[in-house]
């Protein structure tokens, strides 16, 4: 019999968190196939869900600060939290580098790298779904990292391509700059499944 209760409340936190990373994410794909007013409008809409994203960062951390027995380790919780507010972070300024640069017509690679960081946030959705549920999650991070390593791939063709076929320096440095804040949030997804694995392998 538990003696004292473990606080599960960080497990409704950590689900909405994703579920906020998962809503700027597909706001981003989506705006990216529209253009530049599509861009500019989800990039406002994206900053209220990063600032409603720390809200709940600030929240886990006063949580994290006044539970005696947690259902995690308390560095872990730490991590899970920081590494989300990254990838809600990253969302927001690949959204807002692309809309204020006015690259004109968003390239394909670009669409699919922001289409790859949607998959990355529902296999995040799912993983957490199964970690308060105590049901098995590996097969999601499993499926994060393919996914990564898909951004890995798409993102270096692109920048490679670049070099090659556009004339406008000032238009590829741009386009590096969206290319590398889209791939390094892919990395802080992939982040966030390292720790869940690790959570995993403690907790077996």
């Amino acid at each position: 019999m538990r003696l004292l209760p473990r606080e599960e409340k960080f497990f409704q936190y950590f689900l909405r968190q994703v579920q906020l990373c998962s809503e700027a994410a597909r706001l981003l794909a989506q705006a990216a196939r529209q253009g530049e007013a599509a861009l500019a409008d989800a990039s406002m809409k994206i900053v209220k869900i990063e600032e409603a994203g720390d809200e709940l960062i600030h929240e886990v951390h006063n949580l994290l600060n006044s539970t005696f027995i947690t259902p995690l380790d308390p560095e872990d919780i730490h991590a899970l939290a920081s590494h989300l507010d990254d990838v809600l972070d990253g969302i927001e300024e690949a959204a807002h580098r692309t809309a204020s640069y006015r690259i004109g017509a968003v390239p394909p690679q670009v669409i699919e790298v922001c289409d790859i960081i949607v998959n990355c946030c529902t296999a995040l959705e799912k993983a957490f779904t199964s970690l308060s549920d105590k049901q098995p999650l590996l097969e999601h991070c499993i499926e994060i990292n393919r996914q990564e390593g898909l951004a890995d791939r798409v993102v270096r063709k692109a920048i490679a391509d670049l070099f090659h076929e556009e004339k406008d320096p000032i238009q590829l440095l741009r386009l590096k700059e969206v290319y590398e804040i889209l791939e390094k949030t892919s990395d802080f997804c992939e982040d966030v499944a390292d720790v869940l694995q690790s959570v995993v392998v403690k907790n077996s």
